[in-house]
Parts: C-alpha cells; sequence; structure tokens
C-alpha cells in the first residue's frame, strides 16, 4: 500500500470516536479500524508519521506578528490579536483550539493502543515518547493561548465530548511530568539516517525547559536545561566564520539533512519539491511589498559591538540610513539586511546601482520592480536567495526549538532565582555571542553601566530569537504588554533618497515612520485569549476569559 494513503488511513483512525450501537461486535476485515491496526511496529511508525503533520512548521513563524518584531503590510489575524482589536468571533483563535485538541486527540489514540503492539518493549516506549512530546506541545499552545483548558488524557466517546476546563497549572503540571516520562525513553543522540527530525530525550527536556519557563517555574526550567546541556550531543550552528554562522542556519547550509546541524532540537524538515513554504519570497518578494517588515523597536534593541546600548554607547550615530547598520551586534546584520549585502529583491531601477542582487537602499515606491518596505527596514534571516523569486518553492527547515534556546532559558532561570554568576552566562549567553564575534557579557561591566541584568537578558533573548515566534509570549509571560500598544515605527523619513516618495506617511514628532497606529492593550483581557465563539456555542459550560 502506498505510504501516503497508509497514513491517510491511519489518521481516520486517529480521529474517529467510539460507537456502540449494539450489533457492530465484529470489525469489517477490508478496511483499517482501531480493532485491527496497532499490531506491529510499522504501524505505531506509521500512526506516528500522521501525528507528526500537526507540529507546527511556518506557521510557528507567521506568531511573530503578534508581537514588536515584525509588521505585516496588510491586517492578518495574528496582527488583529497583536494589536488588542479582536473578538471571539476571530476565525483563527477556533482554529488553534480545534487543531491542538486534534493533535492532542491522535496522540490519546496513540498512547491508548501502542502497548498491543507485539515489538521490542523498549522501541515501543521510546515511540510513546515522541507522541507525548508531540501532545505537550498542543498544550504548550492551548494554555499559552487560553489559560485554563480542558485537560484530556484518552480519547472521548460521543457521550463525553465536553469536558470541562482545567486550572492551567493542573494542565502544566501534566505535561511537565509526561515529559520526563518521555525523556526517561527517548535516545539521548541526535536523530540521523531514517530517524531524522523525530524527537528525542533532547526534544523531551528542551520542551520541558520552555514550559517551564513560560509559567515561572524557574527552578524546573534551569534543571530542565541544564539536562539538555549536559547530554553532550548539541552545539551552537557554525560554519566557521561569524559574519555567516548565525545565518547560515537558517538557509539550506543549516538543514538538519545536511548534517551540519546539531543546534535544533525540535524542527520541521521540508524537501525539496515535495515539503515546501513560501517564507523566502515572502521576506523579500521581488515585485510587492514585503510581508516581513523589521520594526524600530527591534532594530534599536541590538547592541553596539562594545556591549553598550545605542543610547549608552559613543558609537552609535544615525546621520543616515547606513550608519544605523554600522558597529552593531553581529547578529543585526544576519537577521536584518544591511546595504551592500546580497539579496533577492532586486531593484534594478537606479542608476547608481549596476547590480540588482546587491542591496543599496529601501524602495517605497510599489512600481513592482522591487521589493517594497513600509518601515525602510528587511529582514535577511530565513531568506534563501536562491528561492525568493518563486512561490512557495523553499525547502529550509523551520526551527521550533534550538540549543541556544535552551542555553538562553538556563540564564533567565538562574537569574530569576538570584543566582546568575559570571560562570553561568559564560557557559550560556556568551556562547551565542563567541558565535558571532560579539563582545560577551560581563557582569561587572553591566554594573558599571548602569545596565540592568534582567532587561539584558531578555534583550538577549530578544535579538538571538527575532522571527522565531516566540516574542508575543515572551512580552506576555514578562508582563510588558505596553509595548503591544506602541505605534509601530520605521526609520526616519529624511534618509529615504526620494522624499516624494514617503511624503505621505505618517512620522513621529522625531521624524520617524509611523507604519501602524491604534494598537491596545489592557489587563486582564489581553493577557489571555478568549475562549472561540464556537466552543462557546457548542459547550457553554466552557466559561469566558477575564474581560472577555
Amino acid at each position: 500500500m502506498n505510504t501516503y494513503i497508509k497514513i491517510g488511513l491511519i489518521l481516520s483512525v486517529l480521529s474517529v470516536t467510539s460507537c456502540d450501537d449494539g450489533f457492530l461486535d465484529v470489525a469489517p476485515l477490508d478496511v483499517v479500524t482501531n480493532e485491527t491496526f496497532w499490531e506491529s511496529e510499522e504501524q505505531l511508525v506509521l500512526a506516528l508519521n500522521g501525528l507528526y503533520g500537526n507540529v507546527k512548521a511556518k506557521n510557528t513563524v507567521d506568531m511573530e506578528n503578534m508581537g514588536d518584531n515584525t509588521l505585516w503590510p496588510s491586517t492578518t489575524a495574528y496582527q488583529q490579536i497583536g494589536s488588542g482589536n479582536f473578538a471571539n468571533d476571530l476565525g483563527t483563535l477556533n482554529t488553534e483550539w480545534t487543531t491542538q485538541f486534534r493533535a492532542i486527540r491522535q496522540a490519546n489514540a496513540f498512547l491508548e493502543n501502542y502497548e498491543r503492539a507485539d515489538m521490542d518493549p523498549e522501541r515501543r516506549e521510546s515511540l510513546a515518547g515522541e507522541a507525548r512530546v508531540i501532545r505537550a506541545l498542543g498544550y504548550l499552545f492551548l494554555t499559552s493561548f487560553f489559560g485554563d483548558v480542558p485537560l484530556v488524557t484518552t480519547t472521548l466517546t460521543v457521550d463525553e465530548v465536553f469536558v470541562p476546563r482545567s486550572p492551567k497549572d493542573e494542565v502544566v503540571s501534566f505535561i511537565l511530568e509526561d515529559l520526563d516520562r518521555a525523556a526517561a525513553s527517548l535516545p539521548s543522540a541526535i536523530r540521523t539516517g531514517a530517524q531524522l527530525g523525530r524527537m528525542s530525550k533532547g526534544s523531551a527536556l528542551a520542551l520541558k525547559a520552555r514550559i517551564a519557563l513560560y509559567n515561572g517555574f524557574y527552578d524546573v526550567a534551569e534543571e530542565a536545561a541544564k539536562q539538555v546541556m549536559d547530554l553532550g550531543v548539541y552545539e551552537l550552528f557554525n560554519v566557521g566564520d561569524p559574519s555567516r554562522n548565525y545565518y547560515e542556519l537558517f538557509t539550506y547550509t543549516g538543514r538538519q539533512a545536511n548534517g551540519l546541524n546539531k543546534e535544533t532540537i525540535i524542527g520541521r524538515l521540508h524537501l525539496p519539491d515535495l515539503v515546501l513554504h513560501n517564507l523566502s519570497r515572502e521576506i523579500q518578494v521581488p515585485d510587492q511589498v514585503i510581508r516581513w517588515n523589521p520594526t524600530k523597536s527591534l532594530v534599536d534593541s541590538y547592541l553596539m559591538v562594545d556591549g553598550l546600548p545605542i543610547d549608552k554607547s559613543p558609537l552609535y550615530k544615525e546621520d543616515g540610513y547606513n550608519d544605523v547598520f554600522e558597529n552593531r551586534d553581529p547578529r543585526m546584520t544576519q537577521t536584518i539586511l544591511s546595504p551592500g549585502s546580497a539579496w533577492g529583491g532586486r531593484f534594478d531601477g537606479r542608476v547608481d546601482n549596476n547590480d540588482p542582487s546587491i542591496f543599496v537602499e529601501p524602495k517605497f515606491n510599489n512600481d513592482r520592480r522591487g521589493a517594497v518596505t513600509i518601515t525602510g527596514y528587511y529582514f535577511t534571516k530565513y531568506a534563501e536567495i536562491s528561492t525568493i523569486g518563486l512561490v512557495g518553492r523553499d525547502h529550509n527547515d523551520i526551527h521550533l526549538i534550538r540549543y541556544a534556546e535552551v542555553l538562553l532559558t538556563y540564564a533567565e532561570a538562574r537569574m530569576e532565582q538570584g543566582k546568575l554568576t559570571q560562570e553561568d552566562l559564560d557557559m550560556s549567553i556568551n556562547l551565542l555571542r563567541e558565535r558571532v564575534g560579539m563582545t560577551p557579557m560581563r557582569l561587572d561591566e553591566l554594573a558599571a553601566n548602569g545596565l540592568d541584568v534582567r532587561e539584558e537578558i531578555r534583550r538577549e533573548r530578544r535579538i538571538e530569537l527575532a522571527l522565531e515566534g516566540q516574542r508575543y509570549f515572551d512580552i506576555l509571560r514578562w508582563r510588558d504588554g505596553s509595548k503591544l500598544a506602541d505605534d509601530v515605527k520605521g526609520m526616519k523619513k529624511a534618509w529615504a533618497t526620494n522624499p516624494s516618495h514617503v511624503a505621505n506617511f505618517a512620522e513621529d514628532s522625531e521624524g520617524y515612520i509611523v507604519a501602524y497606529s491604534g494598537r491596545t492593550f489592557v489587563e486582564p483581557r489581553n493577557l489571555l485569549w478568549p475562549i472561540p465563539l464556537p466552543q462557546l456555542e457548542r459547550f457553554p459550560g466552557l466559561g469566558q476569559n477575564p474581560g472577555w
């Protein structure tokens, strides 16, 4: 039987509800059913293959639109959520609710039945560990979005479709314990060959560290992060060039299939001509307005090479557009496109640029002869130049959790417990800086310059993980929601070569482009999403979150 047909049948098995009409005592012999499945290792692996389809891919990056790092040029659901201007009938709310619970249901079906397979018990438990990690991912998003949610650990019958919401702490405690069980059964080594991209012990522990951090269990987060570090199998991606090390991780060079990447812990693999996405074109689309517009807020967050913020460093000046990129943390120009860099957004209408493959200046007039920006900035992270001119042809991997995040989690968890030392920084954040040739973080220098340790660790997380979908969740857990109410700004209008192209752009009192305004953030309303209207219509007993 064709593999894809098999997986389709398996998804059907995993999705059906039980039904007892009193006369269906014998399962049909010519179809896949719950009674005739779950008998072999092959069947368990195929079931898991179907379950992996629920793990977020590019949608992880799309969630960046809820934060303050980027601006989509037209209204999207995630942008509405981030702006605070939405209601519980927004379709994406229900989509996230139903898709995550679908994943949980499929995982529950697997975990209810996997022990029936006649196979090596240790291998069987390892496969179950993979299912537990995927179930925990589903609950991570549900609790982050909605807070209290139904805790469902079995497949439900038609008489059990309504389950009341459990307190968020109870759900989180369950998945943290379940991840411990998963970690105990999963292999420590990085998956390779036919196992490439599957969950491992590091996946379970790294996810546990993130969930614990998100929920303020700093001791648990520290321990889980340190366990990942102590596995000794992960390392920061490095091609031997500090000016490219970070950037290349997000290109085809950084694909896990290439064998060079020992940093990605949970990722979605993409395959040429088979499993693809469209992120590169969205980032530097060469004949339209780009979809991902870096904000002034993100640009300003990068330190200078001396380790100081732009408002404290004598190295910073901004007499013109190019100045903004000079003497900055090298991750800035490996994330945000700088003049003189290669790009795919071609602009061949200028007499001063004979090579349209090299970026010179931002473009604001949409004449379909180059990538247009609304903030004055472009991303280069995740942009694979070779496919920018093609629609939906990207096959670079999407990184959901990587070793860099584990190191950041360790440092933040230690800091929040009042235990952070210089040794901690040297084994975590300073490894990230060393990879790109950036000045190390030193506690004594932070103190001497009047810098707050917490703020600097949070800054480090923001710039290292920019465009990876975590900024919104970080803002909420840090109770920094006022940032989501700020106007979204860009470069100074005065830097535009052709003033007429930005003449109609709104600007603030200092001349910076105001690309989006009218955002709002009200506590406690915007700390959580509302329970989706379709769910409340079906099950009023779910109740609603505060402020909605």
